[in-house]
């Protein structure tokens, strides 16, 4: 069968014809009276609330029977009765019971007949009175559904699946957990879209992923695109659990006394080694990035220690090598909503979102700029595409400078070596603090001060060649904006936000739930330097990704390290450093022993994606008179909690 052909813009440029002709024959009112905007016509206090328990076709807790997943509904009742269909906007989560969504922890709520009350978020509040249908997904093993909680594999992405297929007539639905009576969903026209933050975006993709049909438009936050690369980076352990504690946490008391084999499964499928097993190719998305029909609108945080950006933009890459509309927002915040940092813009842009991508309404959305960057507090710009068309790879290169451990970065290859020893005590921001001194647990490497702004956009990669003095080594590599400036404390425990007391409306409110949500304002920090990406591997990984394998002390091993996709522009005046270092005390599981590595500099190399490319950098770094930086401690961020939270939390 011959590949289809997808088209970079927004609609096939036949439809595009075709509505413009259509348009040249209709009179002035009638071209004006096309729908730009749903409007909240529709009763939110009258809406009908429904619960449907829908057949995955799966028996994850192996009790005989197909489990069933609630899929709690929230609709305008008018259309229904006026014989329209409306579509659905759906978040699929495990948190409505056991931990709750958004900035103040909401969970559902129900009356007594069963029927939800409270939906977490404003997605309802706002969206029913304007014509959609929300619908509240208990993944498989959580709250009222039955089944067992994999984490990303199987249960959780069919469970959300096959809330789409009934939607569209493909599967079944049952008015009760265990009883018989089914019922279909004649009030919908079947087009969804889903939404949801970390663990939920992460279903999006899982479930866009499969190419699902009547899945229109997915708007993954914070979202998780490989497993595998939430828990290790190149075999290197980034926290010290495995799946089976983010299952155990959210499952409902019933799967957890139903559960064990699957638990089982978790444990012995996800080594701590940092071995690739079956576990993980199941949960790695961005094989099956072909399969994505939906549009995607991509949000993240660059300072997202939880699931740090590697996911966004190994994920966007891939979608934009298939050709899947892509939109994209990126903040300067931590693991944070967009609700709770840009709150006005968001809702707006997400409502013209839908109305375009669920109704068909041509409000201009597709012209707009692909992406919206936050490059200061509360202080956003516009890419027309993401990354800029005039971005390139470009090679820059370490050196040895005038003293041991501070070395210069350019476009030459650099000749000698620097040597350190890992320190598991100390982290980045240890390191970039004390850039411009010679230390024995980093090797840094600066451009002289820029004479003209720089950018980066995109994910970067920094080979390294090192021999270790022991059998097992660790290595990070960190990106540095040496200079002042404001940023958002993402180190803080609102990770960039301060929440206020006084609360802003975001649709109609009934007595059981609320539209009126907290307020925020951005919580900053001035710093002498930002850290602005980061990436770890276990030097063990140096032949296979996949598997790791003891070093031969004295002997010299080369790898390459992904560094976390980012936008940021160094500033004239400041200076682009790159450190190479051995074990952030950031990540669990230090190696037992403490080596010593000597990196060779002409074998060492820093790929980033500079705007403009290698003549951009040229410009930047001419006319500068090298000098050696001040050998004093620099303020950054403090360093980052290291203890595991849930992805959504």
């Amino acid at each position: 069968m011959p590949k289809r052909t997808r088209f970079t813009i927004w609609r096939p440029l036949a439809t595009l014809a075709v509505a413009a002709l259509m348009a040249a024959f209709l009179t002035p009112v009638a071209a004006q009276a096309a729908p730009r905007e749903s409007r909240p016509v529709y009763s939110y206090a009258h809406a009908v609330r429904e619960a449907v328990w829908v057949d995955t076709g799966l028996d994850g807790d192996g009790d005989g029977r197909t489990d069933r997943v609630a899929a709690d509904i929230v609709r305008p009742a008018e259309p229904a009765r006026q014989g329209r269909k409306v579509p659905v906007i759906m978040d699929a989560s495990p948190y409505y019971s056991c931990c709750g969504r958004g900035n103040e922890s909401q969970k559902k709520t129900y009356d007594a007949s069963g029927h939800v009350v409270r939906m977490p978020l404003f997605y309802d509040n706002y969206f029913v009175p304007r014509g959609y249908a929300f619908v509240g997904v208990d993944l498989a093993g959580t709250n009222r559904s039955d089944g067992c909680v994999d984490v990303g594999g199987r249960s959780d992405i069919g469970s959300a699946k096959a809330v789409i297929d009934w939607l569209n007539g493909r599967a079944k639905g049952y008015t009760s957990r265990t009883g018989t009576t089914t019922v279909k969903a004649t009030w919908t026209n079947g087009k969804t879209g889903m939404i949801g933050k970390s663990w939920d975006g992460t279903i999006a993709n899982g479930v866009a992923a499969t190419g699902v049909k009547g899945l229109k438009t997915i708007v993954p936050i914070s979202a998780i695109s490989s497993w595998y690369d939430y828990y290790f980076a190149k075999g290197a352990p980034l926290y010290d659990s495995g799946p089976d504690w983010l299952s155990d946490a959210v499952e409902s008391a019933d799967a957890r006394a139903h559960c064990a084999a699957v638990q089982k499964k978790l444990v012995d499928g996800a080594p701590r080694t940092g071995d690739w097993t079956g576990l993980w190719t199941e949960r790695d998305y961005v094989r099956n990035a072909s399969k994505v029909k939906a549009s995607v609108f991509l949000v993240h945080g660059m300072q997202d220690l939880n699931v740090r950006t590697k996911h966004f933009g190994q994920w966007w890459d891939a979608l934009a090598r298939h050709g899947v509309e892509r939109k994209i927002w990126l903040s300067q915040t931590g693991h944070v909503d967009p609700f709770d940092y840009r709150r006005g813009a968001w809702v707006d842009t997400l409502h013209r979102w839908f109305d375009h991508e669920l109704l068909g309404y041509a409000n201009g959305i597709d012209r707009e700029p692909m992406a919206d960057i936050e490059r200061h507090p509360d202080q956003w710009v516009t890419s027309t595409v993401w990354p800029p068309r005039d971005t390139q790879g470009t090679t820059l290169r370490p050196a040895t400078g005038s003293r041991a451990g501070v070395g210069t970065l350019g476009l030459r290859r650099g000749q000698g070596t620097e040597t350190f020893t890992d320190n598991p005590a100390l982290s980045e921001t240890d390191w970039a603090g004390r850039i411009g001194t010679a230390t024995p647990e980093k090797a840094g490497f600066l451009t002289e001060p820029l004479t003209r702004d720089l950018r980066l956009s995109g994910s970067s990669k920094v080979t390294v060649t090192a021999t270790p003095t022991t059998s097992t080594a660790h290595l990070s590599a960190v990106l540095v904006d040496l200079g002042p400036g404001t940023i958002r404390d993402y180190a803080d425990d609102g990770e960039g936000i301060t929440t206020l007391t006084d609360r802003t409306c975001w649709g109609a409110s009934t007595a059981g739930d609320s539209a009126c949500f907290k307020s925020t304002k951005a919580r900053t920090k001035a710093v002498d330097y930002t850290v602005f990406s980061r990436g770890w591997a276990d030097l063990g990984n140096y032949a296979d990704t996949g598997k790791g394998v003891p070093l031969t002390p004295g002997k010299a091993y080369t790898i390459t390290l992904d560094l976390a996709a980012t936008d940021h522009v160094v500033p004239k005046g400041h200076r682009l450093a790159l450190i190479v270092a051995g074990t952030d005390k950031n990540l669990i599981d230090p190696p037992s022993t403490t080596p010593t590595l000597t990196v060779d500099l002409a074998r060492t190399s820093a790929r980033l994606p500079l705007v403009g490319g290698p003549a951009a950098f040229t410009r930047a770094t001419s006319g500068t008179t090298s000098t050696t930086p001040a050998a004093t401690s620099l303020e950054g961020v403090r360093s980052p909690r290291t203890i595991q939270r849930l992805p959504g939390s």
